[in-house]
């Protein structure tokens, strides 16, 4: 019943930092139950692997998987991974017992009409999501499934466009009784759909005639009490309503990959490519916002394709190089600028409501001490790095490289 009850909260609005610090949150989607890289867990173990394994409960080999950059999700005491093979082109969704590393089901899921030509970002970007009932996974061939947590396949819906660049790189994002896909094109034939959550029918499709390419993952947040999709893509900043697909505010922005944060009433956003600004815009606003709202921008940044994180009045970023940096949320000035060697800069950090963040994946792995003082609390290696990012729940971290997906926890 206890699970059951938090996945019905975790399905419709996302929770508030402090709803979600007094409920123990799986990790159901990208960036976790609020989307922001916020977790209420504490004491997560500081440093973890070594030759003895240190602190890590469990290590289960997974199915060979070209570019696995999707991350894994926890819900109900499940952990979900998404996988793809090029050749012979292959989809899979797996469950494992969050407890034990246990493989309940393996499911493979018919591939879609995208066959790629360049499989630098592959089949296997995106990140799954769950509600109380379903896992929905989407795959670089341009289609979305959903299955129930005994592994039937219920529906699968194939995209109908599928003029993208490169990849698909978003990942789905439950919303009320809708699973919402953003499909940025490169043809200006972008648009918003709503998938029902329990059909596969599309509920609606909002056409974006004014964008062209990008592979972010919305972030579903709550603004003045009112639930809105920030979405960071090649031309702007931008506040969605998820009910619709309509433009609420736009803000002239070069994006592109990562996923835009929102805290303390301010949206922020950088390009992920590099040589682009980031922005921070009040969310607050309608129409155009760039004279009105738009609170500050940073110098061009270095390539970045994780996502930011915030805690109280600061903004972490971690870049494809392994910079750490720390910025003043309200103005955008640059605290401190430190180097994480051998980090996986690619991978989205997650927070901890102790004051922790955790730069981890299955190769080098750094937790950083919140706050303007630069402090390494403590570090990990597994020896099997990726780019997917972490998933924190029951007290644990779970972390997928290429080879194996791996549970870490204090030993007793």
């Amino acid at each position: 019943m206890l699970a059951t009850a938090r996945c019905e909260v975790a399905v419709g609005l996302v929770l508030t930092w402090l709803s979600l610090a007094a409920s123990a949150a799986d990790w159901p989607q990208w960036r976790g139950p609020t989307e922001n890289g916020l977790s209420p867990e504490k004491d997560l173990p500081l440093t973890w692997g070594d030759k003895e394994g240190a602190n890590v409960l469990w290590k289960v080999e997974l199915p060979k998987s070209q570019n696995p950059f999707s991350s894994p999700i926890v819900s109900r005491g499940k952990v979900f991974v998404a996988s793809a093979l090029d050749r012979p082109l292959e989809h899979r969704v797996l469950c494992y017992q969050a407890g034990d590393g246990k493989l309940l089901w393996d499911t493979p899921v018919e591939p879609g009409p995208w066959k790629l030509t360049d499989v630098r970002g592959g089949y296997n970007a995106p990140t799954p999501a769950a509600d109380c009932e379903r896992v929905y996974a989407v795959f670089g061939s341009a289609v979305i499934a959903a299955l129930d947590y005994d592994g039937k396949l219920l529906w699968r819906s194939p995209l109908k466009v599928i003029d993208f660049d490169v990849a698909m790189g978003m990942s789905p994002i439950v919303y009320e009784d809708t699973v919402l896909l953003l499909c940025e094109r490169i043809k200006r034939n972008s648009s918003l759909i709503a998938f029902d959550r329990k059909t596969g029918d599309v509920k609606w499709e909002a056409p974006r005639p004014n964008s062209t390419f990008a592979h972010t993952t919305p972030l579903l947040t709550k603004v003045n009490g009112k639930p809105m999709l920030i979405v960071g893509v090649s031309n702007a900043l931008q506040g969605v309503d998820p009910a619709d697909g309509k433009i609420l505010w736009s803000c002239p922005f070069q994006g592109d990959v990562p996923t835009p944060v929102h805290g303390d009433a301010i949206a922020y956003c950088d390009g992920g490519r590099g040589g682009t600004a980031g922005i921070a815009v009040d969310p607050t606003g309608t129409g155009d916002v760039a004279k009105t709202h738009l609170k500050w921008k940073t110098e061009p940044l270095p390539e970045a394709f994780g996502s930011a994180v915030i805690v109280g009045d600061l903004l972490y970023r971690l870049t494809n190089s392994g910079s750490f940096r720390c910025l003043k949320l309200a103005t955008g000035e640059q605290v401190y600028a430190q180097k994480l060697p051998g980090v996986c800069g690619r991978v989205s950090p997650v927070a901890t409501a102790d004051g922790r963040i955790y730069c981890a994946s299955g190769g080098k792995s750094y937790v950083v001490q919140s706050g303007p003082e630069f402090k390494i609390l403590g570090t990990g290696d597994l020896g099997d790095p990726n780019d997917a990012s972490p998933a924190v729940a029951e007290g644990k971290l779970f972390l997928r490289g290429r080879k194996f997906l791996f549970c870490i926890g204090t030993k007793p």
